[in-house]
């Protein structure tokens, strides 16, 4: 079998089977990387030397019996909004071109721990804004299905490199669907976490009232694997929560006998192509087939969420990065007069347009005068979408739809019109507006050969019915192709 259509598990396995060993690994993907990278355009940072090296000390520890997580051994590429210690981390953008951290986020440290080898990495729109990698100040990412077309994003490096089996899995983060919809566009399965299960610490904040770290991975078992070990309480970050049920691996039984399952009417309006939604409710089909009970019902509030999450993401935005100045680390202006003018050409040279949009709609609505008229009636609409869920959750064990209203389009499309590429979020930012899991996997191609994502949503705490109900799909769907 070759080293790379191994899923992260099984070559963990095969690691400790001695058939592969975590070098072979590392190599066979670096040259992965070397083929198919000119296209992809996946990552911003590979460190070869570093990344052989750690595959080299991981094999010896395996080899001594140190190390027998499920993932010991497999390669990973880290989106670059998460902090590595001494490896480049620039969130795609201009302003922080040389920034070095020395400390790594919880979540690197905590794959880290379990023997995972970091690659590199991984392309995204600037500090994660937008919906299609192409905002990066490091080129724009392809879609591997078509490289005519987008990865999606923000998460669009970390899902193409998957797809293109550039990584075994890949971590992302999700402030408004980042994770779901680049999953979604290149065929692979993306979770985003319940608010909270997975520490924040280390990831450079873009909402921090929204962001939440989750992996990418090739498939359900996989992603369970991946979740199991990233999720962790941390006293570094006051929003992480203590839970005991993070065994998610336990969840992989393919069984959905009596699960409910709701679809959204509101979900199923104007603007959805029909294959998406053909698709999608082939695969609510499967399942009603397998047991479980479909009905549809109404989900009020959809359409208030798109003005709600950009209110709410642009405000938490720009107060987040007011820390980008030019004055303790990152990007400086070269010539200046007076601190006032460098913080302004520093600013102006180091972020990139839609940046620069999100910063300034964010000071606007939380300026004196306008804070009561658009911030604090988001904050109220956020709160009437997270009762609007609790009711939804007292009937239904997950709620099924689209990802995105379209598959991926092709590069340059929304940037000539940003109102038109919020609005391809429309079915992912509730779920980040009420803190609620959410799993993206394939379910179907349109006539042009692109993927289509199906949207799993559970209440709080229950990813492992969103595991189980996926595994349960996946298993009858067969082996989706990561690329033609």
């Amino acid at each position: 079998m070759d080293i790379l259509e191994y899923s992260a598990v099984e070559l963990s396995a095969a690691i400790k089977d001695g058939k592969v060993t975590a070098s072979e690994a590392m190599e066979a993907v670096l040259a992965r990387i070397d083929e198919k990278e000119k296209d992809i355009n996946a990552y911003v940072t590979i460190d070869r030397e570093q990344a052989l090296k750690a595959a080299a000390a991981v094999q010896g520890k395996i080899e001594r019996g140190e190390l027998t997580g499920s993932l010991a051994g497999v390669p990973v590429a880290i989106k670059d909004n998460m902090c590595t210690e001494g490896m480049l981390t620039t969130c795609s953008s201009k302003i922080l071109e040389n920034f070095v951290p020395t400390f790594s986020a919880e979540a690197v440290i905590n794959l880290e721990k379990e023997g995972a080898v970091i690659i590199g990495k991984t392309n995204m729109d600037e500090f994660a804004m937008g919906s299609t990698t192409e905002t990066s100040a490091y080129g724009v990412t392809r879609n591997p299905w078509n490289t005519a077309h987008v990865p999606g994003g923000s998460s669009g490096g970390s899902a193409a490199a998957v797809a293109a089996g550039e990584c075994f899995f890949a971590l992302g983060s999700d402030t408004g669907g980042s994770i779901r919809q680049p999953a979604s566009f290149c065929g692979v399965v993306g979770l985003k976490p319940t608010y909270g299960t997975v520490s924040r610490y280390g990831l450079i904040a873009y909402g921090s009232s929204l962001d939440q770290i989750g992996p990418l991975t090739k498939n359900v078992s996989d992603c369970a694997a991946v979740l199991e070990l990233i999720a962790s309480h941390d006293t570094k970050d006051s929003t992480s929560v203590k839970r005991e049920d993070t065994d998610f691996t336990s969840a992989l039984a393919a069984d959905v006998k009596g699960m409910k399952i709701g679809i959204p009417k509101d979900y199923f309006g104007e603007g959805l192509d029909a294959e998406v939604r053909d698709a999608v409710l082939a695969a609510a089909k499967v399942l009603e087939e397998k047991g479980a009970v479909v009905e549809e019902f109404d989900l009020s509030l959809v359409e208030y969420a798109i003005p709600t999450y950009y209110t709410i993401a642009a405000a938490e935005a720009s107060s987040n990065l007011e820390r980008f100045d030019g004055v303790k680390y990152g990007y400086r202006t070269m010539e200046y007069d007076g601190l006032h003018n460098m913080y302004k050409k520093t600013r102006s040279e180091g972020f990139g347009a839609e940046v620069k949009r999100r910063i300034m709609l964010g000071s606007f609505v939380l300026s004196s005068g306008y804070y009561d008229a658009y911030y604090l009636k988001a904050l109220k609409v956020k709160a009437m979408i997270n009762k609007a869920f609790d009711e939804a959750f007292a009937k239904y064990d997950l709620i099924l739809g689209p990802v995105a209203p379209t598959t991926a389009p092709r590069l340059g499309e929304s940037l000539s019109d940003p109102l038109k590429m919020y609005l391809g979020d429309i079915y992912t930012i509730s779920v980040n507006l009420a803190g609620l899991p959410g799993i993206s996997l394939p379910c179907g191609k349109d006539s042009k050969g692109l993927p289509i994502g199906l949207q799993l949503i559970a209440d709080r705490f229950q990813e492992k019915k969103l595991i189980q109900t996926a595994y349960t799909y996946e298993k009858i769907r067969g082996d989706f192709k990561t690329e033609e």
